[in-house]
């Protein structure tokens, strides 16, 4: 379907035309006191009462009458025969949300009877009783927000009358992250129409946690909206788009509301990270239009994507997210949830809760289809002002809904009969599709009516698309109403109208900084630069909080004793929060961002690094930025920043912010105080009733008396260290202790006291004390004074000795993972650990230190390093990491290390600085694009390539159809990929098939053998698609095909240049493929062999092309 692009709207109500488009009735639209348009003047008030009496009694006859009297909610299928005990948390939100649909349009009429509020209540009961049922379980939710276990999960299915559990945590699928988002959801729209749902401030704090619980989905693998988990229904997790859209759109929408509406108070105002909420933002885009690992789509989209979470507007990603899921489930009678779905399907075993490996090939092209979708898709059409499209899936529903006593009901689903199945299979699409009994013979399903019903309003003109969505989701957020001015609100980056109560960002964003001297002898020094900074004093009474004071205020909020519940985890801000100029405890605060941060770890005594990654950091701020007002980076300049040889760098980033443009983003640097008034500000008004407001620690300016330096020659030097001796570990292995010590007392050599150490650690331990001080405290002190002397190997030797882990590393795993790619660490040749999900620090530590630790202990800090970096990177330029699915730490470092080997004088990857060690890791990753790329050998080529995991566009493609046509599976480095399950389980375009070919090629341990093994499979690729007849007999031995190619080789090379037979395949490595006598040539002629020995089936007569 071909989607137009959003049409701008006024904020104002404005109604659009189904009614009149479907009825063939065109004409101008009037508004009239909020009045429906599209209904002819003359029709009278009575006819239009009478349209919505008999609306409320179609929802009293097939909804209404199945919620439950004492809670509110309702089930999943609602019939008196045999009824559901069970109330479905997810069904029931949508039944709500039908009763406050037509509620908002009986607003439109003054004698409407009491109705209004009836349904009103109708919606209020049930959303309520959600929030009792819940309530019930706010152990559950503190514990989750620490834990984002499936055990800790709200449930998402109660006893209708009671509210109790109804199935223990490890009884049924209850970790649904969109659930819970759906909720907050419509719980703002419905406060934002009126309704008072949220009774107390108990209630209030409950509600905040519920905001801490979906703030991070872009890390939390769940079940999903089918329940099931991964598409093979085998009770494993993942990660799904469709929840992390509707977090995303649940967060934005309750930002800065108060759940008390406009009797509301301060206290009863929410907050949102809104840090988590972009890391969800790029995430939830990154991931689409595919749903998850197994899923390539998922009808669970349309709802994420449209109505009603409207969870993205960047109409690229949303059109063909939406064209994606159209193009590959759209069936007969509605649309399939996903590929190879087989719930419901007459062959599915209802006996068995999971399937058996290879199950789900039963159900290929006999999904049973959802009309339901097809209501979502008008919806959508009706809020982008698609009037064909609107037409379109106004006939399609008509022509599958079915007619009964109770009037037009929504069949649950259509199915396959089993006399068909065989047919359908033989000729997809013709079979006979018939309608479950929900919704046609036997009872209403109630989540899709419920939709269909809220449609038909829509359709009719009963009710306005402004009276659905009060907070204007499907407008951009620079067109949407700001909730509050005191609080911080999203606005998109875009040029709109200005309005006397919306501020919005400008696109051409500029980026305010101020500098901060933390003493006022470095603030002489700078100004003798022309740099003008401020000090903590100069800036006062506004303090100055780190962002672990900022991390402490806000885990006052939501905190409730009789609840349980602790308020916001200690998790660090990052830089979009602490970009705000916050307003807390009767002050105005400004907050530095973790970068400045005083850290135990190495990096921060880099300045080159530090300058990077606060270039990165404000390239960030000018991409991410999404509210209102302009971001506030305050820098913050220690004296120690400007000692050592990078100072000069340092004043040339001061000169570029005094220019006004850094590396072309626009900054503006000037007062704090001249600053504010166009500054994002935030009122931390939870914090008013804190019984001690001093807790709180502000930076301090530094006094260092009154001796002060004006220039830097002034300031004291670092004296050069001559001795740079380094030990032989063997000799010292056999030394006394003491001996040790005296040793160490005699040498000035940071690298021998750094071997001294090491083995005194090992010997003594950490706490071993001599002349005064620990071990511990004495590596601390070489950690600082190698620092300064650029000694970066006997930095991270000292840094892994104390077990030194990084902060933020774990995001940014989080953020390589969620982009599809598999992670690795360990020491290249050694045993790797595979992360394929989030991982907290303390476990990320534990992997870290127990894989390099044995064999190269500096790797254990540099890799987090390279961790750290890759994160970063990879958030702002996935495309660089295209052909890269799985990121191999250990072999990203041997492939720094070749590259070093090429220089003239060879030195190690961890005697570079960490900026050194960052930029050579982007000359590798970038190492297509550079201009010696052509120059190198093949050998290095396919070793760089092979070490970074590099693999042609469709490669994964072309395995598959080998494997299509490979009864015994493929063999590589003694590992087996079988032709089944894996064919049954998977398809082509699956993430998880590209993840288990990554599985095998990763058995081989020699970078470039494992680039000519991708160039063997392309080989093997293009001969099978050029002779359709061919048919491996038995496993494709693709070490053997590679080893015959190499023998081949060496006849040639024997017979033409007279080299002597070899094991060393490095001259063939360093072979160019595809020219005479190319390492292509031989490969082809090993398939020929292997077809020769009979190792490949001929289906037909002819032989086997290759050319």
């Amino acid at each position: 379907m071909a989607l137009n692009s959003p049409v701008k709207r006024r904020l104002s109500s404005v109604s659009y035309e189904v009614g009149a488009i479907l009825s063939g009735r065109a004409g101008s639209t009037q508004i009239n006191d909020n009045r429906i348009s599209g209904l002819e003047e003359s029709t009278p008030e009575k006819d239009l009462k009478k349209e919505l009496d008999e609306q409320y009694a179609v929802l009293k006859r097939q909804i209404l009458q199945y919620q439950s009297v004492t809670l509110g909610l309702f089930p999943r299928i609602g019939t008196y025969i045999n009824p559901s005990k069970i109330g479905s948390v997810r069904d029931s939100i949508y039944c709500a949300a039908a009763a406050w649909a037509l509620s908002q349009a009986f607003r439109r009429i003054d004698n409407d009877g009491g109705r209004t509020h009836e349904l009103a209540q109708i919606a209020v009961k049930c959303m309520r009783g959600i929030l009792h049922c819940w309530l019930l379980q706010a152990d559950k939710v503190e514990k989750f927000k620490e834990n984002q276990s499936a055990d800790h999960a709200l449930h998402s299915q109660f006893n209708l009358q009671t509210g109790d559990p109804v199935f223990k945590d490890d009884e049924f699928e209850h970790l649904q992250i969109d659930v819970v988002a759906l909720y907050i959801l419509f719980l703002v729209q419905m406060i934002t129409s009126g309704l008072q749902i949220i009774f107390t401030t108990d209630e209030v704090t409950f509600v905040q946690n519920l905001v801490f619980y979906v703030e991070r989905a872009y890390r939390t693998p769940d079940y999903g909206m089918w329940e099931r988990g991964s598409k093979y229904n085998i009770g494993f997790t993942e990660v799904h788009a469709s929840s992390i859209g509707m977090a995303k759109a649940a967060l934005e929408a309750v930002n800065g509301v108060n759940l008390f509406g406009d009797q509301g108070a301060s206290w009863s105002v929410i907050f949102v990270d809104i840090d988590a909420h972009n890391r969800n933002r790029t995430i939830f885009e990154s991931i689409l239009p595919r749903e998850s690992n197994s899923k390539n789509t998922d009808a669970s989209l349309l709802a994420t994507v449209g109505w009603p979470a409207f969870g993205i507007h960047e109409e690229p990603i949303r059109s063909r997210t939406i064209s994606k899921v159209i193009r590959k489930l759209t069936g007969q009678k509605g649309m399939k949830r996903f590929i190879r779905d087989g719930y419901k399907t007459v062959v599915e075993d209802k006996t068995r809760k999971f399937y058996k490996p290879a199950e789900i090939k039963n159900f290929d092209g006999i999904e049973c289809e959802w009309p339901m979708f097809y209501v979502y898709l008008l919806m959508d059409c009706i809020f982008q002002g698609d009037k064909e499209g609107a037409a379109k899936y106004s006939k399609l529903i008509e022509s599958v809904v079915t007619r009964s006593n109770e009037g037009v009901l929504m069949p649950q689903y259509f199915f396959i009969d089993a006399d068909h199945i065989n047919h359908e299979k033989a000729c997809p699409g013709t079979g006979r599709r018939i309608p479950s009994d929900a919704g046609s013979t036997n009872g209403v399903f109630l989540w899709g009516q419920a939709v269909y019903f809220i449609s038909q309003l829509l359709v009719k003109d009963l009710l306005n698309i402004n009276d659905l969505d009060p907070i204007r989701r499907h407008l951009p957020a620079s067109e949407r109403p700001k909730v509050n001015s005191r609080y911080s609100s999203f606005q998109e980056a875009r040029s709109v109208r200005p309005s006397k109560n919306i501020r919005i960002t400008p696109p051409d964003l500029v980026l305010q900084i101020v500098l901060i001297a933390e003493s006022s002898r470095l603030q002489q020094l700078l100004a003798t630069y022309g740099i003008q900074t401020q000090t903590p004093h100069q800036i006062e009474p506004i303090q100055i909080w780190s962002p672990k004071e900022l991390s402490k205020a806000y885990e006052y909020l939501g905190i409730n004793k009789k609840l349980g519940l602790t308020g916001r985890p200690k998790r660090p801000f990052g830089v979009l929060s602490t970009s705000k100029i916050y307003r807390a405890c009767g002050a105005t605060v400004l907050c530095y961002p973790l970068l400045f941060e005083v850290t135990d770890f190495y990096m921060a005594q880099d300045i080159s690094i530090v300058i990077d990654d606060l270039k990165n950091d404000l390239a960030f701020l000018s991409k991410c930025w999404k509210l209102a007002g302009r971001p506030t980076f305050c820098m913050l300049i220690r004296e120690n920043n400007i000692r050592g040889q990078n100072f000069s760098e340092f004043l040339d980033l001061l000169a570029q912010f005094k220019s006004g443009d850094v590396d072309g983003i626009r900054v503006r640097v000037g007062r704090l105080q001249t600053l504010i008034s166009s500054a994002c500000v935030e009122h931390l008004d939870f914090l008013s009733q804190l019984p001690d407001q001093s807790v709180f620690e502000c930076f301090e300016q530094s006094n260092h008396g009154h001796y002060s330096f004006k220039s830097l020659t002034d300031i004291p030097t670092i004296a050069d260290i001559a001795d740079q001796t380094t030990l032989d570990e063997a000799d010292l292995k056999v030394k006394a202790t003491w001996d040790l010590i005296q040793t160490y007392k005699a040498t000035e050599s940071l690298q021998a006291q750094s071997q001294i150490l090491k083995l005194l650690l090992y010997r003594e331990g950490l706490n071993y004390h001599f002349e005064g001080l620990p071990v511990s405290r004495r590596l601390d002190m070489l950690v600082t004074k190698a620092g300064l002397h650029k000694q970066w190997g006997v930095v991270r030797l000292c840094s892994a000795l104390q077990g030194k882990l990084v902060d933020s590393l774990a995001p940014s795993i989080t953020s390589i993972l969620v982009r599809g790619k598999h992670l690795t660490v360990g020491v290249f040749g050694h045993e790797e650990e595979v992360l394929d999900k989030p991982v907290s620090p303390n476990e990320i530590k534990a992997i870290l230190y127990n894989k390099c630790l044995p064999h190269d202990i500096c790797q254990a800090v540099l890799q987090q390093e390279l961790i750290l970096a890759i994160g970063k990177h990879i958030a702002t330029v996935p495309e660089q990491y295209d052909g890269i699915l799985k990121i191999r730490i250990g072999w990203f470092v041997r492939a720094m290390e070749m590259e070093l080997e090429q220089e003239e004088e060879s030195v190690s990857v961890t005697s570079l600085s960490p900026y050194q060690v960052k930029q050579l890791l982007m000359s590798i990753i970038n190492v297509h694009q550079s201009d010696d790329y052509e120059v190198r050998s093949p050998l290095q080529r396919r070793q760089l390539d092979g070490a970074l995991s590099r693999v042609p566009k469709d490669f994964y493609e072309r395995v598959w159809e080998i494997l299509e046509r490979t009864p015994g599976g493929i063999k590589v480095a003694g590992y087996l990929l079988p032709q089944q399950p894996t064919l049954s389980d998977m398809t082509m375009q699956e993430l998880n098939f590209s993840l288990l070919v990554e599985q095998m090629l990763s058995k081989i341990i020699d970078p470039a053998y494992r680039q000519l093994m991708v160039e063997a499979f392309m080989v093997v690729s293009t001969i099978l698609q050029r002779n359709p007849e061919l048919v491996f007999h038995q496993s494709v031995n693709m070490d053997k095909t590679i080893q015959d190619a190499f023998e081949e080789f060496q006849k040639d090379k024997n017979r033409l240049e007279g080299h002597e037979k070899q094991d060393d395949m490095k001259l063939f490595f360093n072979t160019l493929p595809n020219v005479k006598h190319g390492t292509t040539s031989y490969i082809i002629k090993a398939v020929v062999k292997n077809l020769l020995d009979g190792d490949i089936k001929v289906s037909m007569e002819e032989m086997c092309t290759i050319a």
